[in-house]
């Protein structure tokens, strides 16, 4: 996320506001995929698939990167390592905030394609 986080709780209760920002941006955005997609012919798959990419790249991509920065970069010295820390909100939360806006965006789409249910009444379910 690349706003502000310190308003956000610590442990499991920062990773279900995290959750719930990506589920809202997923719902929403399966809304708008799904408006384009009816006007280009697009499939369900298509449209869940660009809803879900981009509620992640939107809500979960500096938790995401920062998860794997703090996995694989070489830190050279404990004063870098600190420092680049100290800018993460909740390090030792990090991994359940990224859990959370993973299952959120998707449970977004899936509650949206649920919403618009063309599916339902073709008889495809």
């Amino acid at each position: 996320m690349n706003y502000d986080q310190s308003w956000m709780g610590y442990g499991w209760t920062g990773g279900m506001e995290a959750g719930a920002i990506g589920l809202a941006a997923g719902f929403v955005l399966y809304l708008l995929f799904h408006w384009l997609g009816r006007r280009n012919g697009w499939s369900d798959a298509r449209r869940m698939g660009w809803a879900y990419v981009l509620a992640l790249v939107l809500t979960a991509r500096m938790d995401l990167w920062n998860l794997f920065y703090f996995n694989y970069a070489r830190l050279q010295s404990l004063q870098l390592l600190r420092a680049k820390l100290a800018e993460v909100h909740d390090p030792d939360g990090i991994g359940t905030r990224v859990l959370c806006e993973l299952l959120g965006a998707a449970l977004g789409v899936l509650l949206a394609w649920l919403l618009c249910g063309a599916h339902w009444r073709r008889g495809d379910a």
